[in-house]
């Protein structure tokens, strides 16, 4: 049936697995042929629906199913009365099995097929059946011109299953990739489609699983699951006798010199999420500021680290790094927090300075690096983590034994088990300064009112780009401090304070 990018299943798969599921329902008893006609109705449905007034269309068609799938959209369009030409990038005689009997139907209909060449004219709805989802190393000739023809056109484009150039199994676009209006993708969602730089691509998504029966993976692990409202974990209830020492005692750790505003964040972020008390060590130059921005936190002018000795036996979870700096003053305060038996959200400078081997992470932590952040973690490229985000928040995770939340379009929240999870909400609204520090304290947060680390961060990366999502409508300007209100609004709609 039929899904909407708000009515998606959780479950992610890599491409392999999606094939595997494939070959499942043929040997099952669904001829193959039959899930191709069923992969053509549902996008020439899609097609219809988002533009009800067409009535032309253009296939680009390579030589896989994915093109198989592009001809059968062609014979329905013909068959509707649709003017339609297939232009074929990969050369119809190597097709085979469903792919050719397509192509044969595709024929029977009286649709036009012709060799796409670089002056071919596009018209119409252009229909993406290039690559799909098999593709593994960089686009090549003549693809690469055709997807440029494409994205050039500035006609709509639906594309079947995956835009071509965008690898299933990590959201990077290999060389080029097609920029589409609609994506209709089928048997089971892909871990590509949202992450890395899916969200340029894809456009508007759904889902089709082709009818089939739910059993069919059951028994697949699937690579990631992607959060929704529906599978969040969830704070408790407060009981009416509820006082402020059952939601813990956050310690935030950071602002040097230049760099107050980082930590005020994350103190305020921290306070407005549930937290019982908050406490703050900072530059005591930024203690006056704080009693005026966050009068209920507790803000100690730590000029060293012996000043928090006696402050770290009295809470129960630590953020540090926002607004940290490398210097010395930071360096000493972050030691002093790495030997503390506490729970800990690291960001920022903390993150920097573990990166240099100045510190070892405890246990426990969780860690919330962006792409260069974690870069320098793994001692590799930034381009190499955007290459394949899955794959360096999981390598994190098991390097460090800790949670990590790898921010970026399509945040991933890892596990030193293995498990992954996603979140495609958000807004490019949020591509400002601060928002990673009001993310630090919302983890603080949910981790001091008892949500384990992983739950923990699953729940505030959501939190924050469905808060960054509702601010961002209003445009650009958004501020890190408008995510705020928001998300205390979000938190209490998701697990409102009293039953």
């Amino acid at each position: 049936m039929p899904h909407t990018k708000d009515q998606l299943p959780d479950a992610l798969y890599r491409a392999a697995q999606v094939q595997a599921l494939d070959a499942r329902l043929i040997a099952a008893g669904t001829p193959g042929f039959e899930l191709m006609q069923r992969a053509a109705h549902a996008t020439w449905r899609a097609l219809v629906r988002q533009w009800p007034s067409a009535n032309e269309l253009t296939v680009l068609a390579g030589h896989g199913n994915n093109a198989g799938d592009g001809y059968l959209i062609a014979a329905l369009a013909r068959r509707a009365g649709w003017v339609v030409q297939v232009l074929a990038v990969g050369d119809p005689q190597r097709l085979q099995g469903d792919a050719a009997l397509a192509h044969a139907e595709a024929l029977a209909e009286g649709v036009a097929i012709a060799a796409w060449t670089a002056s071919s004219e596009l018209r119409g709805i252009l229909v993406d059946a290039l690559l799909g989802t098999g593709l593994s190393g960089e686009v090549r000739e003549p693809y690469a011109s055709a997807i440029s023809a494409i994205n050039a056109s500035g006609l709509p484009v639906v594309v079947v299953d995956i835009p071509s150039g965008l690898c299933a199994d990590t959201g990077h676009v290999l060389g080029s990739a097609v920029r589409a209006d609609l994506t209709v993708t089928f048997i089971g969602l892909k871990l590509g489609l949202f992450t890395g730089d899916a969200a340029d691509h894809v456009g508007n998504l759904l889902f089709n699983d082709l009818q089939a029966p739910a059993e069919t993976c059951s028994d697949i692990a699937v690579a990631a699951r992607r959060l929704d409202a529906a599978n969040l974990p969830r704070l408790p209830a407060r009981a009416p006798a509820a006082h402020k020492g059952r939601f813990g005692h956050v310690l935030l750790i950071g602002g040097d010199h230049g760099f107050g505003g980082a930590i005020l964040l994350s103190t305020e972020s921290a306070l407005r999420s549930g937290a019982g008390m908050v406490s703050l060590a900072t530059r005591p130059d930024h203690v006056p500021a704080a009693l005026s921005r966050v009068p209920e936190a507790m803000a100690l002018g730590t000029s060293s680290a012996n000043q928090l000795m006696g402050l770290l036996e009295k809470v129960s979870v630590l953020v540090v790094g926002p607004g940290l700096g490398q210097a010395s003053w930071g360096r000493a305060l972050l030691s002093a927090a790495a030997n503390a038996p506490l729970p800990q959200v690291w960001d920022a400078d903390a993150l920097n300075l573990l990166a240099s081997g100045a510190v070892t992470l405890p246990k426990d932590c969780v860690i919330t690096p962006h792409p260069g952040e974690a870069a320098r973690l793994l001692g590799i490229s930034t381009a190499e983590v955007q290459a394949d985000r899955p794959a360096a928040a999981l390598a994190l995770s098991k390097k460090y034994t800790a949670v990590v939340v790898l921010k970026g379009a399509g945040s991933l929240i890892a596990h030193p088990d293995g498990r992954l999870a996603l979140c495609h909400q958000g807004h490019p609204a949020m591509a400002t300064a601060g928002l990673g520090d009001v993310l630090a304290g919302l983890v603080g947060a949910l981790l001091a009112q008892g949500m384990n680390a992983f739950d923990a961060a699953c729940l505030a990366v959501w939190l924050h780009a469905n808060a960054g999502a509702q601010q961002g409508k209003f445009g650009r300007g958004l501020a890190a401090s408008d995510l705020i209100p928001a998300i205390r609004q979000l938190l209490e709609e998701h697990a409102p304070c009293l039953k």
